[in-house]
């Protein structure tokens, strides 16, 4: 379910087209979590490949590079 749920991500306008806006809340809730998890791993770690990140956080490998590409665009990413 949670691998599911974040490669969905990628697209948020279908997303945001058919879920409430208190799933919504919930969803983007759970992704700032994760968001924490990666980057208290990576601070922990070092830098981290996706299928790494992707085992220690029981997600797809797919959601795993989503997330770490949002980090690196955000700046918290593996620079």
């Amino acid at each position: 379910m949670c691998q599911s749920l974040v490669d969905k991500v990628a697209r948020s306008e279908q997303l945001l087209a058919i879920a409430e806006s208190d799933v919504l809340a919930l969803f983007e809730d759970w992704l700032d979590e994760l968001e924490a998890e990666t980057e208290a791993l990576i601070k922990t770690h070092g830098p981290l490949d996706d299928k790494t990140l992707a085992e220690k956080l029981g997600l797809s490998r797919k959601g795993a590079a989503f997330l770490l590409s949002k980090l690196e665009r955000k700046g918290n990413g593996l620079s």
